[in-house]
Order: structure tokens, then sequence, then C-alpha cells
């Protein structure tokens, strides 16, 4: 059986979207011939943790630990919210900055490049290169974010000129929609660029889970890009009743910048007007919600229809997608956002309930919504056209028949990825 080495930073109990995509890759790869070998931090500083997970960690999977130095580590002994406020990542969108935190993104962004965990890449380069000698491994996988895995790769290229690198970008790099709130200097941003187009030109093979960010990358290397997605478990059908609400359901962080205003006034103008719908609707958002949501939501007089169930274990987010009448997929309004295809929307296709779609021009999403007919598309300025699908959902929830008859999604289960992803090796 071909040995694998992936290096990652995000592994259980770290919970999020980050996760799951190399959680479940090592799940299904030995049934294509492919041993795969972890190598994580120690003691990585996690902003979601899900313990859950730890359950789904396949027994067959060597898992090697390596301890981690990191910036949110220092800072925690002098501002223990901050970091933990940073360390979650709310640095999208209008949310309000202290001057701590300001001077922190400032550090962050401009000393620890290309972000806080390069301080793992020099030591890691130094234990896996005797590692991977001892263990006549010839085939190495990095994935990222953090882009700083990335330079683990390329360090041990160089020393290895016969080893396969596989370079897996989960999100962008230098176009990534954080970048503009981390402060950078121009010297920095050039730096960025320069490190991205290494890692483009020295990797064997690069992988990447949208279309957008494969016509990005396409036109700065020569080398091989496959458009390998996130995607699902076949999982056998949950013993669950459809919410008897008219139920709205986002899975997932919403930040401020993810704020369809439209969409808001839409559920708004319905209320006020059909007694029926006032009486079966309500919103419920599983995971973080940004206050500049939640008073852009309350503007609009939605309040007392707002359910806030905040994060849960996986398992149980699932089973609330299944319960959903219609499911919320939001992204912001923005270009470099084209290109993010969230995780949640593979689960979404799995509980074959109704997407209601809202994002920029062009996003991937539509593809895929179009391909599978699992839902619907808006941009963001659709008032009118929101308003009249809320309606045929409505009416078709009150005969019983909100269902959907999506088409095609098998192409993006855990089990046929992984299968795309073992030709590769």
């Amino acid at each position: 059986m071909k040995k694998v080495l992936i290096i990652a930073y995000y592994w259980p109990p770290a919970g999020g979207p980050g996760v799951q995509r190399w959680l479940k890759f090592t799940k299904y790869l030995p049934d294509f011939g492919v041993k795969p070998i972890l190598y994580v931090p120690k003691n990585p500083t996690y902003p979601i943790t899900d313990e859950s997970l730890n359950r789904e960690v396949p027994k067959h999977i060597k898992v090697i630990k390596r301890s981690i130095l990191e910036p949110h580590q220092i800072t925690s002994v002098l501002s223990k919210n901050e970091t933990k406020t940073m360390s979650a990542g709310i640095i999208a969108g209008q949310e309000k900055q202290s001057p701590m935190q300001k001077l922190m993104l400032y550090v962050r962004g401009n000393y620890f490049i290309p972000d806080a965990r390069v301080l793992w890449v020099k030591p890691s380069i130094k234990y896996l290169e005797k590692y991977l000698t001892d263990n006549s491994i010839e085939t190495i996988i990095t994935t990222g974010p953090p882009h700083s895995l990335h330079l683990i790769g390329q360090g041990l290229k160089k020393q290895f000129t016969n080893l396969k690198w596989i370079a897996d970008f989960r999100d962008p790099w230098v176009n990534i929609d954080y970048h503009s709130q981390l402060k950078f200097k121009e010297s920095t941003q050039q730096k960025h660029i320069e490190l991205e187009k290494s890692i483009l030109q020295d990797a064997d093979q690069i992988v990447v889970t949208s279309f957008e960010t494969k016509r990005e990358f396409s036109s700065k290397t020569a080398k091989p890009i496959e458009v390998i997605t996130n995607g699902f478990d076949e999982v056998e059908a949950f013993d669950i009743d459809l919410s008897e609400a008219f139920s709205f359901v986002h899975v997932g962080s919403l930040l401020s910048e993810r704020n369809p205003t439209e969409l808001w006034k839409a559920f708004a103008d319905l209320v006020e007007g059909d007694e029926h719908f006032k009486q079966f609707f309500e919103l419920h958002f599983v995971g973080k919600v940004s206050q500049v949501v939640l008073n852009s939501i309350e503007e609009n007089g939605l309040k007392d229809y707002v359910y806030l169930d905040g994060y849960l274990p996986h398992l149980e987010a699932v089973k609330v997608q299944h319960q959903a009448q219609v499911l919320l997929l939001i992204e912001a309004n923005r270009t470099e956002k084209k290109g993010i295809i969230p995780g949640k929307i593979f689960e979404y296709l799995m509980a074959k309930r109704p997407i209601l779609a809202i994002g920029p021009e062009q996003w991937d999403v539509q593809k895929i919504i179009s391909e599978t007919q699992a839902g619907n598309y808006f941009d963001y300025d659709s008032h009118n056209q929101l308003k009249k699908q809320i309606q045929i959902y409505f009416q078709d929830f009150l005969q019983g028949k909100l269902n959907v008859n999506s088409q095609h999604i098998a192409q993006y289960s855990r089990k046929s990825l992984t299968q795309k992803l073992s030709k590769l090796l």
C-alpha cells in the first residue's frame, strides 16, 4: 500500500469546516490503496473545538504530533479576551476593533509571514527530513490555509528532489478576502505574492476546491491543477421529521459582511403582509452570528422570529439541516468571494432540502446549484425575486410539498472525491 504523508494544521478536536476535508479523505484513502500518515501540531490554538470529531478519526491512521509555537500563545498572556477574538477570525467586515486588536493585526500581518503558524515551518522540516528517509515516504501533501504549511512542503522538496509534493489550497492565498484587514505594508503584500508564486511553481501538483481558484492559479503557473471540491459523507437517513414551522436555517459563521439586507427586507414584507406567513415563519442560525447582522435583522422587525442555536457538534448540525424547510447559503458580496465554495453546501445537498443561496455575481456556487437543481441563487440586489421565491416556497410548504428533486449529487460524496484524489497519487 502506498504511503502518503499529509501535513495539516486543522485536525480533531478542531471544529469548523477546515478539519472536515482531510478527516474524510483519510477515512477513504485506504479503499484506494493509499495509507495516509498525518503530521499535525501537538498544541494548536483552535478557535472552535468539537470533541465529537475525535470519534471520527479512523483507527488505522497514524498521527504524528509535534509542538508548535504560535503568536496567540504569547499574546494570550497579555490579553486573553483580545486573543480569543482574533483567533476566532473576527477580522472581516465592519466589526469594531479595539486599539489592542488593531495592534495585534498589524503585528500578525507584517511580522508573521505568511501567517501565524510560520514558526512551525523550520522545526517541521528538520523533523520530517529524517522521518521521510526512515519510513521510505515518496509523496507528501500540504493543505492550507494556514499557507505556511506549504513552506514545509517546499522545504522538503528542496531536500528530496524525487519527492512528489501535492499542494492543496482549501482557500486562495493572495486573493483571500481577510488579507485586506491585516494592515499589510506594501513590502508585506509583495512578499505574499512572491511566496504564492514560488509554491505554485515548486509543487508537482496543485489541488484547489473551486473553479475560480483554478482559473486564477492557471494564470500563475504551468503546473497541473485539479479541482477537488469539498463534499458530504453518505449517511443513513435520519429518523427525523421536518420542522413544523416554515424554517429557514443557516449553518456556520455569519460575519458582518455576510449580511443580505434584501433578504431580511423580503422576510419583513411577508411577515407584515401575510398572517399565515407570520404564524409559521422561523429563522434559525447554527453558529456564530455577527452583531452587525443581528442588528440588521432586528431593524427589519424580525427579532421575535430568530433562534440562535450557537455552535453545535457536527452530527447535531447535520440533523438540523435535515429538519429545515429551507437551507440558507450566504456569502459576502465581494468579487474575491466568487471562488469560495462553502463546505456546507455539500452537506446541504445531502440533506436534500431546498437551498436558497445569496452571494456575489458569477459565484462558483451557482454552477453547483444549477447542475444539481438543488435550489435557487440570487445576488444581493434581488429583493423582488427573493420575495417571489420565498412565496413559492411557502405555498409549497402549506401544501406539504416543499421538496427538492436534486440531481447528480453523487459526484460530491467524500468517497467519490477521494477516488479522484487517489488518481493523483
